[in-house]
């Protein structure tokens, strides 16, 4: 590094951040409450530091100033000076190293001391005393970026919505036991980039990746002291800044890469995000960053005593959005990573937290506001996980009209109703037409509800038919921890067997509920893993098992069941792909006739008969067909008919009429069959399966 100025410049208050322009950085961050901000810069191993300065200006809050001959690869952090006040809600102490809120890439991981805290942890006065040592070794270092950002070409995929299939998987997990990839890139950015692995997800035919979370976060010292680790990454510690255990070489071009080779064979790239809370945790967290910088801002405080932070998160704090500029700082974290790294969404972890003002969670509050109107964000998919554990933490279907949502509900009651609970026959219904009851308002569409079976929290599909119970012994936790009520079936043994008679049962029930999220409308998002078979060994809150409990297995996907299984999904994307009347991109209502007796969309019972109040309120009712037509040109119409049974018995279907130049394009009970015509007036649908009719049929008499 060139010899360092006595003194910085005065610089500019925008944008907020280390900004290098060649010759120097200018360097802003945000503090309303501090008194004097002091930047702090490394060598280049991030153990000594041999500078600092006194930020010279503050404009509008935010503190500023240029640094000439500072250039990219710099390593640097904050120190800030004001009332170490607790019980008004200030937390400062400039013995603390602070990251910078905006940090593109960091240096170094998180040591674990008691120093990180900014008060004496053994103190009889906990939270209220004053810690005096000096934290710099312990903490990561921001560093300057200064890398050219090329892309040899730029078109995003664009999948309309009710096109989307979704596939959330982890960038670690993926690829870490992968043999085909160079051994330092498995489980990194660039193992997603590689040709096998796009060609693998082409050939499933999905068209999102959904990544757990990317951003830095922390490995909590709970779990390191436990030998264990944050494997899921929901504890986020810097917002722009990539994991830098997902960088093969150290490079944000390696995100670039993957993504770049993702659309070129058209799959989106969508970010799991976590906005709602940070790494600091309650009031009696560790000083970092935020907490640091301004503890009364950054964070949603208890309003008549703000030594306490609200946890509607059940993380120890609340990141409070309400506040201009942590607004800002999510709509720039947000609008960095689709200018930067072309991403193409973004789903938001406890999306109730982000909507929540004084009064409550609000679908109109300032950052969904914020997020609808950005043009950077228009054209991006936006999903919410709509719930956190704060009052009236639940609010499927009420967020606002441009999110998709995870339907949790979805997830509950196909579990239920394919293990065979009863009263499920007409919410299933409900359902399989994208749960109009909840999204059928403001002119939302289908697509809104992001339906699923299994996701990273939970058991993984071959789980759900292979355990009553949780097994998360591996946890330490003494199997306390994650869910209860997990709407799961072993069908005779716990956890693996080499009964054929149950593998085989359970098999078939695996394929009768992706035939379900498939042929349901709304965007269907499916767990990785799942089309192979993919096992965490009964764990259902497997999100500190950074091994094999979590990694893909990929002698799985190529055992012959894998292979089969696989077979199979591309199957089902397939026919979702070709049949407009699985995938609607409006709703549904039953009261438009678009072929003379065929109304757009009809239920039927096994008899062939239109159901009737009486047939949907019979609670062991365990058999249903659906039948849906929709126009194509101007005197076709795609037409299909779904036939469930969900008993463990072979049951006659009768074909409703009018008759139809009907295919059977899938059973679930025979998953290799090839599609074949099908001029019977009855079929024959085993127990626990899904069969698909299709046809093409004229809107008008010949």
């Amino acid at each position: 590094m060139p010899a360092l100025p006595e003194r910085m410049q005065s610089g500019s208050s925008y944008p907020l951040g280390a900004t290098c322009d060649g010759m120097g950085t200018n360097f802003a961050v945000f503090s309303a409450h501090a008194e004097r901000m002091e930047l702090c810069l490394f060598d280049p191993s991030g153990k000594r530091e041999i500078a600092r300065y006194d930020l010279p200006e503050c404009t509008d809050e935010v503190w500023h100033g240029y640094l000439p001959r500072v250039r990219g690869g710099t390593l640097y952090g904050f120190r800030a000076h004001g009332p170490y006040a607790p019980e008004e809600g200030h937390r400062f102490n400039p013995n603390k190293l602070l990251l910078d809120p905006y940090a593109r890439l960091l240096h170094g991981q998180v040591r674990w001391s008691d120093a990180l805290h900014g008060y004496r942890v053994a103190s009889s006065r906990a939270d209220l005393s004053f810690d005096r040592r000096d934290s710099a070794a312990a903490m990561p270092k921001a560093v300057v970026v200064d890398e050219p950002m090329h892309w040899t070409y730029g078109n995003r995929p664009h999948t309309p919505w009710n096109e989307t299939v979704v596939y959330e998987t982890h960038v670690k997990g993926f690829t870490r036991t992968l043999k085909r990839i160079r051994q330092h890139e498995r489980g990194t950015f660039l193992a997603l980039a590689d040709p096998y692995v796009i060609d693998y997800l082409v050939r499933l035919g999905v068209t999102a990746v959904e990544l757990l979370p990317v951003h830095a976060f922390v490995q909590d010292r709970r779990l390191t002291e436990m030998k264990l680790r944050n494997y899921w990454g929901y504890n986020t510690l810097a917002f722009f800044a990539p994991e830098p255990g997902y960088l093969a070489e150290g490079a944000l071009n390696e995100i670039r890469a993957a993504v770049q080779a993702l659309h070129a064979a058209g799959i989106e790239v969508i970010l799991d995000v976590v906005y709602n809370h940070t790494c600091e945790g309650s009031e009696l967290g560790t000083t970092m960053s935020f907490r640091g910088l301004d503890n009364k801002s950054y964070y949603r405080l208890i309003a008549d005593n703000p030594r306490y932070c609200i946890n509607d998160t059940g993380t120890g704090n609340t990141v409070n959005t309400s506040h201009p500029r942590v607004l800002q700082l999510v709509m720039d974290s947000l609008r960095y990573w689709v200018q930067t790294f072309h991403v193409d969404g973004f789903r938001f972890d406890l999306g109730v937290s982000l909507g929540r003002e004084e009064a409550g969670f609000d679908p109109n509050c300032g950052l969904f506001d914020a997020m609808r109107q950005d043009p950077v964000l228009a054209n991006v998919k936006l999903i919410s996980e709509p719930w956190d554990i704060g009052p009236g933490g639940y609010q499927l279907g009420n967020h606002p009209p441009g999110f998709g949502e995870w339907n949790g509900q979805f997830r509950d009651d196909i579990r239920k109703f394919w293990k065979g609970d009863p009263a499920m026959r007409g919410v299933l219904a409900g359902r399989l037409q994208a749960s109009g009851e909840l999204f059928d308002h403001h002119r939302r569409r289908p697509w809104a509800s992001v339906n699923f079976i299994t996701a990273h929290d939970g058991f993984t599909l071959e789980d759900l038919v292979s355990y009553n119970d949780k097994h998360n012994e591996a946890n330490g936790e003494e199997n306390r921890d994650g869910g209860n009520d997990n709407e799961s079936y072993n069908y005779g043994v716990e956890g693996p067997t080499e009964d054929e008679a149950i593998r085989t049962e359970r098999d078939r029930v695996k394929r009768a509920m992706l035939a379900t999220l498939f042929f349901s409308h709304g965007t269907p998002m499916m767990l990785g893993g799942d089309e192979f078979g993919r096992t965490q060994l009964g764990n259902n809150n497997a999100y500190c098992q950074d091994n094999e409990i979590s990694w893909y297995d990929w002698k799985l996907a190529t055992s012959d069941r894998g292979r089969e299984l696989a077979d199979f999904v591309a199957r089902l994307i397939r026919l979702r792909e070709q049949h407009p009347t699985l995938r609607a991109a409006h709703f549904l209502r039953g009261d438009t006739e678009v072929v003379p007796g065929m109304r757009e969309v009809m239920w039927f019972d096994e008899s062939g008969t239109e159901m009737t109040q009486a047939t949907w309120g019979y609670t062991e009712g365990r058999l249903l067909a659906l039948r849906r037509v929709q126009a194509q040109g101007e005197k076709r119409a795609d037409t299909t008919l779904v036939m469930i049974n969900a008993t463990p018995e072979k049951h006659v279907f009768h074909l409703p009429q009018p008759a139809a130049n009907w295919r059977l394009a899938c059973n679930t009970a025979a998953p290799a069959a090839p599609e074949i015509a099908w001029s019977e007036s009855t079929i024959e649908v085993e127990g626990r399966s899904v069969v698909l009719l299709a046809a093409t049929v004229r809107t008008e008499p010949a």
